[in-house]
This record gives C-alpha cells, sequence and structure tokens, in this order.
C-alpha cells in the first residue's frame, strides 16, 4: 500500500487502522514498489480550534474519500487529537470502499484500556463512554467492555508502585509446535538437549536477579514462569528452579506466582505437588478448544480427555488459582463449536479463563501453509467473542485485562476474565508499565520503569535464542543501577 501524508500524521498509525481493514497488506520502504493497487492520501492542519483533516483512498479504478472538521474532545494531547482527525477521516474513506465497520472504531493501540483511563480521570463515565463511540468511533459493546476493563485494571493498580517489582523467567521449549505460535519456543530433540544446561543457567540468574532486587531496595510482586511450556521440564529439573527462587525470594510475601502448564500432556501430579510445595498460587492449563479435530489441525498433541484429566489434577492439587485459555477462531471452529467450549469451561469453573481472538502472525506456520488465512469469516469469530462475554459476565467473571494485536481476524481483542478475587495481577503490571519487570531466560525483556511525575521506561532484551543465552556474556547490572540511581 502506498500512503501520502500532508501534516503532522503519524504514519505507523495509519499504517496500523489501515492493516484493520485490508488484512495481510504491506508497506514497502519504496512505496513505488507496491503491487496492491492500494493509494491513500492523508492530509491534516489545524485551523482556529479544529482540525480539518482528509483521506483519499484509490484503489485501482475506484476512489473513495472523507473530509472531517473535527473539534478536540478529550484528547490529553495535540497528537492524539491529530490521531483522532485524521482516524476518523481514514476510517470512514476505507469505509466506504470496503463496506467494512471496525468493533474497535480507530483505535489501533495494544492498550485501548489505557485510553480509556485517561478519559476516566477526566470526564465521568457517560461522558467517556460518549467520547469512546462518537470520536473513537467505538462500538457499543466494545465502549463498555473497556470501561470495566479500565475500572478493574485501575483497581489492580492501586495494589502496586515504584518500590515493587516482578520477574519473568523464560522457559522457551514445547512439546510440538502450533501452527498459529509465533513465540520464541522450541520443540525437537536437538532443542531439548539444550535443557539441562538451559536449566543450570537459569538457577543461576536467579540468584543473580535476586541479589540485585535486594540491592536495589525493591520487593518482588509477582514471578510468572512462562513460555513456551515450563511444564515440558522434568520433576527434577522443575523442583530445582522453584527450590532456588525459594531460597533467594520470599515466596510467602509475593501477591502471587504463576506456573504455565499450557500443554495438559506435560502437567504430571508429581509436577502439581511441587509446584505447590514451591509456592506457587496460580496455574495455566490450556486447551485452546475442546474439540479434537481442532486440536490436530493446530498441532497441539493431546486430546480433549487429556485436557480434562490435566485439570482434574490441577484441581486435586489446591494450587489457589486455575487459568484457561480459549482461542476464538481456529481452523474448524465454528460458532457452535466454540460456543460449546466455552460452555463445557464454565462448568469446570477454573478462576480465571482468558479469551484470545485468532491472530496472524508472519512467523507462524499457518501463514506459510493456508494462504486464505487472512479470509477467515470476521462475522463468526465476533459472534464467538460476544458469546463468550456474556456467558462469562453471566456466570460471575468479570474482565479485568485486555491487549489487541494487529491481524486479529475482525480486528477483535484478548480479553481476561476472572472471578473477584482471583485476576491475573502480573499480566496487568506487565501490559500497563506499572512497575519494573526482570526477565530471566531466552527471549526475555527486562523491562525498567519509573514513575517520577512522567513515566521513564528502560527495556534490556536477552538474547533471542536458546544457544544464544546459554553464552551471553552481557553484563546489564551497571545499566540497571543507573537507571534507579537517578531516582
Amino acid at each position: 500500500m502506498k500512503i501520502s501524508l500532508e501534516g503532522n500524521i503519524n504514519r505507523t498509525y495509519i499504517q496500523g487502522l489501515c492493516m484493520a481493514f485490508f488484512h495481510g497488506i504491506s508497506f514497502p520502504k519504496n512505496e513505488e514498489d507496491s503491487q496492491d493497487g492500494l493509494e491513500l492520501f492523508v492530509s491534516a492542519k489545524c485551523e482556529n480550534d479544529k482540525i480539518i483533516s482528509s483521506a483519499i483512498l484509490q484503489f485501482n479504478e475506484t476512489k473513495t474519500s472523507h473530509y472531517v472538521e473535527y473539534t478536540p474532545i478529550g484528547e490529553t494531547s495535540l497528537e492524539r487529537a491529530l490521531k483522532t482527525a485524521t482516524g476518523q477521516a481514514v476510517y470512514f474513506a476505507c469505509n466506504k470502499l470496503t463496506g467494512i465497520e471496525l468493533e474497535w472504531g480507530i483505535l489501533t493501540g495494544i492498550r485501548p484500556s489505557k485510553v480509556c483511563a485517561e478519559l476516566l480521570c477526566e470526564y465521568s463515565q457517560e461522558k467517556a463512554y460518549e467520547i469512546l463511540t462518537k470520536s473513537y468511533l467505538l462500538k457499543s459493546e466494545k465502549a463498555q467492555l473497556v470501561l470495566e476493563v479500565t475500572k478493574n485494571e485501575m483497581a489492580i493498580m492501586s495494589l502496586t508502585d515504584d518500590e515493587k517489582c516482578s520477574i519473568y523467567i523464560s522457559i522457551p521449549f514445547c512439546p510440538s509446535r502450533c501452527t498459529y505460535c509465533s513465540f520464541i519456543s522450541y520443540a525437537g530433540k536437538k532443542l531439548f538437549d539444550l535443557i539441562p544446561s538451559y536449566v543450570d543457567k537459569i538457577v543461576d540468574d536467579i540468584e543473580h536477579t535476586a541479589s540485585l532486587i535486594k540491592e536495589l531496595k525493591l520487593k518482588v510482586s509477582c514471578i510468572y514462569i512462562g513460555g513456551g511450556t515450563p511444564t515440558i521440564l522434568n520433576e527434577i529439573q522443575l523442583e530445582r528452579i522453584l527450590g532456588k527462587i525459594k531460597e533467594c525470594i520470599d515466596v510467602e510475601s509475593l501477591d502471587e506466582f504463576t506456573l504455565e502448564g499450557g500443554r495438559p500432556d506435560t502437567i504430571t501430579t508429581q509436577k502439581l505437588e511441587i509446584a505447590k510445595k514451591y509456592g506457587v498460587t496460580r496455574i495455566s492449563v490450556n486447551p485452546q478448544t475442546l474439540n479434537d479435530s481442532v486440536l490436530e489441525k493446530i498441532g497441539r498433541k493431546h486430546t480433549v480427555n487429556d485436557f480434562l484429566e490435566a485439570f482434574d489434577k490441577v484441581k486435586a492439587s489446591r494450587i489457589s488459582s486455575i487459568n484457561t485459555d480459549l482461542i476464538a477462531g481456529l481452523e474448524g471452529d465454528g460458532l457452535d463449536s466454540f460456543m460449546a467450549t466455552v460452555d463445557r469451561i464454565v462448568e469446570l469453573g477454573p478462576d480465571n479463563i482468558t479469551i484470545h481472538t485468532f491472530c496472524v502472525k508472519k512467523s507462524a506456520q499457518i501463514l506459510r501453509d493456508d494462504a486464505q488465512v487472512y479470509e477467515r469469516d470476521a462475522e463468526d469469530v465476533s459472534l464467538s467473542v460476544k458469546y463468550a462475554y456474556e456467558k462469562l459476565i453471566a456466570s460471575g467473571y468479570a474482565p479485568y485485562y485486555m491487549y489487541r494485536q494487529k491481524n486479529t481476524i475482525g480486528n477483535l481483542e484478548n480479553v481476561g476474565y476472572a472471578r473477584i478475587g482471583y485476576f491475573g495481577l502480573y499480566n496487568v503490571f506487565m501490559m500497563s508499565d506499572a512497575h519494573t519487570v526482570f526477565g530471566i531466560g531466552a527471549g526475555a525483556t527486562t523491562k525498567l520503569v519509573k514513575n517520577d511525575g512522567k513515566t521513564e521506561i528502560l527495556r534490556i532484551f536477552s538474547p533471542k535464542y536458546p544457544y544464544e543465552y546459554l553464552r551471553d556474556i552481557q553484563k546489564t547490572d551497571d545499566k540497571i543501577r543507573e537507571f534507579f540511581d537517578r531516582r
């Protein structure tokens, strides 16, 4: 797609909005190389107290356009107001060409709740709803959803401050690779042979990180062991990691300690006993769907019955909080199938249920195998997500956590739901830049956060691949100390 801009316009924002209408489009550095026949011209200027914006969209011989005179309301900066005005112009020009209406209107960011929180700090809930639907063009259901999520997020955010931090530990190995997956995770004997050395280094880095945290006089709020599939480790390896955590950190004082089970076929009673022994308070066991044919299509090597057996084991372990993830829009998983999955999961009664929407990632196997993946029925997926919301609300769950991704079917969202008292804290703290997160392991990111009037963030990236991580000798302690010394 070729895009031409006139005025102080955020190109990345305009590209993101266009991607919601035209799935899979690209933006070549040399725009003359664009081969899809799409050209967009956007202009914006300030006149008195208004922003005048226009968008002209051409696809081969068809041309549409839209003109906006926008009086800023609810925006916290001129940049945000320009986004609103240009977003409206582009939205309606694209809508006229495609007939598509986006449920999230002109909001393209990862965290719509961030915009909503800013509104709620200035306006009543009723006024915030009006701005979301009229200025940002959200559908009524999405405006209501983001308001609910934001109120719960703000309550969770009040539980932390600059003196707290969290730790993320990456175990990037899986028993098999899902066709939709783009995470830094690995399957195969050659890579599995790295696990013993990987565990050795993780254990060393836990001790080193815990020492640094104490030096910085920070208090650990949450620990999250993610992947990959951490429960791919055998019992001895898992106990080494959890034992080192308990040795170095006051586990009893944690607000939350999560272990991702992920694949039901990696969960054993002995591993759960070890997790409970060393203070794990929250565990994920994720089927993604309760449809065996869909599980086979997406490359998962377990059955629905495997999940049900694993769930029973987790429940019997008496770990205090259980999370289950589902994905709406998987290949072959239509509305009826997805509804049946949601109904069965609600019957099982996990404390947390996360509803993801299928997202096309450039590095995923499915994109290489299925050229029509972008053409999935967005309406069917939208109805699936809507059903999940209505069913979970009626069953006593509340939405507390949300994020969005590019190239998601229907431009929809991922939402965490939980029973009151079981909100997943780490996810909120990590996504909202609430406090520092120390990353340990391949592909992990250390995100240093300082809120001193203005939020300051510094990210330090670990080596991407396990074999790189194993030979990594980078020294980052001085950089971290320097960041906190500037308080």
